[in-house]
């Protein structure tokens, strides 16, 4: 099944409609006061200790968008390459036919594509705007965050194979990934899915043709427009939260082996680390947080944080984003029981 879009009936209507344009500019508006309002706190609040944690807030926000942004410029310019280079049908050809085995191997996909959980996002609009299923798209989405080069390498170095952390991760994503595309293959209209903004893009893409550089710069802007304005909210989002929730409070209950995989879940979806580094952090937990726990983090960090759910809503509708994350939240408690019961 392919993502659908309505077909243009006019050249008029496959360009994004200005309300598209206006809710952009509106969002980029937003997080970029956000980050001045954290900036006008630290500096001119009267009180004594605000401004320390209003600091520490935008130190936070700032650390999660520089790290980010290398990675979501990467993922452009390979929803570039996959949108406007690579001829049609080269990437299809090497898809199996059969439904299960499409997804089976996209969700390795990430095993060629060395960029975290940021820039897998434009990369899978470029997969959508090919023809890729929204349920396709969501289990490589989901799947290449956990299951890339990159990340398999720190998390082997933070634990090696140490209580099956490792291998825990590995096939919790894959199979997280997998029961994903399955639940969303059976939506009787993927287009339903998707923002009616991502619509407008597919639309605008459908039928170009014309001098590839020029496409590509017109595409860098457009993915550019879509994914920073998230970027930047769902940084400053990440940035106030770990300063508003007390980090005393997920450690006091961290030895509990059912409480620790619930702290530490909430923990990941807070601190927004990307996936490439995020093993080394959990590293610093491991004598105090049960096995389990640290497995749940490694899972929903890279899939459902705050600034992840931030990127997600450029394309994906409301609805969409809720089932992602309780069937998320669900998967990693069970793999992080199943995981201090075995070890």
């Amino acid at each position: 099944m392919r993502t659908e879009v309505r077909p243009a009936a006019s050249r008029a209507s496959s360009t994004p409609s200005p309300g598209s344009a206006a809710r952009g500019a509106l969002w980029l508006g937003l997080g970029l006061l956000a980050v001045l309002a954290l900036i006008g706190v630290a500096l001119w609040s009267p009180s004594p200790e605000l401004p320390t944690r209003a600091q520490d807030g935008l130190t936070l926000a700032l650390s999660v968008l520089i790290e980010s942004l290398p990675f979501v410029m990467l993922g452009v310019i390979m929803s570039i390459v996959v949108q406007v280079w690579v001829p049609p049908g080269v990437i299809e050809r090497w898809m199996p036919r059969n439904a299960w085995g499409r997804r089976a191997v996209l969700s390795l996909l990430g095993m060629l594509i060395p960029v975290c959980e940021c820039g897998n996002v434009p990369f899978a609009r470029g997969l959508m705007m090919r023809g890729f299923s929204v349920a396709e798209t969501l289990t490589f989405l989901v799947a290449a965050p956990i299951v890339n080069p990159i990340v398999i390498i720190t998390t082997h170095q933070a634990f090696g194979f140490d209580d099956g952390i490792l291998v825990a991760r590995l096939l919790g994503g894959y199979l997280i990934a997998n029961v994903i595309g399955w639940l969303y293959s059976r939506h009787p209209d993927q287009d339903a899915l998707i923002t009616d903004r991502f619509r407008d893009a597919c639309l605008a893409e459908q039928g170009v043709s014309g001098d590839r550089a020029r496409r590509s710069l017109a595409q860098f802007v457009v993915e550019l427009r879509a994914v920073m304005p998230a970027l930047i909210i769902g940084s400053a989002v990440a940035g106030a939260v770990q300063v508003i929730v007390p980090r005393n409070v997920l450690l006091s209950i961290g030895s509990n082996p059912a409480l620790s995989i619930a702290a530490m879940i909430m923990l990941a979806m807070i601190v927004s680390i990307c996936s490439n580094v995020d093993a080394f952090f959990a590293l610093s937990f491991a004598s105090t947080f049960t096995p389990g726990a640290i497995v749940a983090f490694l899972l929903v960090g890279p899939l459902v944080d705050v600034k992840m759910l931030a990127l997600l809503r450029t394309t994906f509708r409301t609805r969409v984003l809720g089932v992602l994350v309780a069937t998320v939240v669900l998967a990693a408690a069970a793999s992080g029981g199943m995981v201090n019961l075995l070890a």
